[in-house]
């Protein structure tokens, strides 16, 4: 499981499913549009089967970094809960 907490640590892990995800040929809503078998090898490494979605924990002290993340072009490809966020921010 892919833990990413806090604003870098959402910014950097949306960042490396977008890599992932193009290396493995996904589209934002996790469909496999690839066109190499090599693509497919390892795929749950990173992803449960049939649609392909992060095995991933997002957790943050704010919901403005997840609707960020969730606006984002490979927001779609997360469950709505695999988020874990707080009211306020920590204020700092």
């Amino acid at each position: 499981v892919h833990l990413q907490t806090g604003q870098c640590g959402n910014q950097i892990g949306a960042a490396f499913w977008q890599q992932i995800s193009g290396e493995h040929g996904l589209d934002g809503n996790g469909v496999y549009n690839g066109t190499s078998e090599l693509q497919l090898e390892r795929m749950s490494v990173y992803f449960n089967e049939n649609k392909y979605v992060p095995r991933a924990v997002l957790v943050d002290l704010e919901p403005g970094t997840m609707d960020a993340v969730r606006a984002g072009p490979f927001g779609q490809l997360f469950r709505p809960d695999n988020f874990v966020f707080g009211q306020s921010g920590a204020g700092n």
